[in-house]
């Protein structure tokens, strides 16, 4: 009940990034935002999030918490085959390389962080 104290926030309507669907953000969920200390508005509606959220793909402003991205959302994370650039041993990276950087297997990583 708000007991006479006029919220702040009315529904908005957006328009999804993903399917173009028109969507309301509530005043409730604007409040929500609000307690949490997101800044940015939804870009996607609900059943868009929960697709992209079920992908992994969760890693930017809005949906995993800043680029950090998916670990700790059930599935392994896909792995890529690289060879170390310091000592020439085969390696695993969580990233697919893309060869304009050195890609290190992780005992010559640990080494370089020192």
């Amino acid at each position: 009940m708000n007991f006479g104290v006029e919220s702040m926030y009315s529904d908005k309507q957006l328009t999804c990034v993903d399917c173009g669907t028109a969507f309301t953000f509530t005043a409730g969920e604007q409040e929500r935002f609000a307690q949490l200390g997101f800044t940015n508005e939804p870009k996607r509606c609900a059943p868009c999030r929960a697709a992209k959220k079920a992908s992994g793909g969760g890693g930017g402003g809005g949906g995993g918490g800043g680029g950090g991205g998916g670990g700790g959302m059930g599935g392994r994370k896909e792995m890529f085959d690289a060879v170390c650039a310091a000592c020439g041993k085969p390696a695993r990276v969580p990233f697919k390389p893309r060869g304009d950087r050195p890609v290190y297997c992780s005992d010559c990583f640990g080494q370089q962080r020192r």
